[in-house]
């Protein structure tokens, strides 16, 4: 199945171990949750993306350690800027019957009117946190700014009613604006002595 993920536990959390198993192709990583203890583990950094891209940002993967299988999600990732690879990740083991609390990404849709008008649209919020069972979580969240025009916004209240699950921030917390467009100072032209003596 591509929503399976091998792993094995690490003994030795040394800066040398650890840099040894990523430059095998390993991520360091620590799976902790539900029924499970804090347990320092290594996955595949090809495999884990792979299944990423097949089950999503918050899909659920069945970690595959040793003799147990646990179903995770991805909660927490550090990144190389340079090299766009993980550093190491946490999982979440899960009850798939009980409801979690995750970020989830907002992401803007359409072409604001104010922007087509010569507006600049700001996004002020990017991510939520959102309450439900893990296999009702949303991968994103799309926000429809097309109406917008200038000085308008958007507020999550907005989109509270098109969402299944619960979104916890606050209903008045402003996602996105469009602002008016920045004017050029003017530029008065200096005049010359010989200019102003004729005046």
């Amino acid at each position: 199945m591509g929503n399976v993920l091998a792993a094995k536990e690490r003994v030795d959390g040394k800066r040398s171990n650890l840099r040894l198993i990523r430059e095998n192709g390993g991520i360091p990583a620590v799976v902790y949750g539900h029924n499970q203890d804090s347990t320092p583990i290594e996955v595949n950094g090809k495999e884990l993306r792979k299944t990423l891209q097949g089950v999503g940002r918050n899909g659920i993967i069945e970690l595959q350690l040793e003799n147990d299988k646990k179903n995770v999600m991805l909660t927490e990732y550090q990144m190389d800027s340079l090299t766009n690879k993980f550093v190491h990740v946490d999982f979440l083991a899960v009850n798939l019957t009980r409801k979690v609390t995750v970020g989830v990404q907002l992401v803007a849709v359409g072409t604001p009117v104010g922007v087509k008008d010569g507006g600049i649209l700001q996004q002020t919020l990017h991510e939520v946190a959102v309450t439900a069972r893990p296999k009702e979580l949303p991968e994103s969240i799309e926000i429809d700014v097309s109406h917008l025009q200038i000085g308008d916004s958007t507020y999550l209240k907005d989109i509270e009613g098109q969402v299944a699950a619960a979104i916890e921030n606050e209903g008045d917390e402003v996602v996105a604006s469009v602002l008016a467009p920045k004017l050029e100072p003017a530029v008065e032209e200096e005049q010359t002595d010989g200019e102003e003596a004729e005046q």
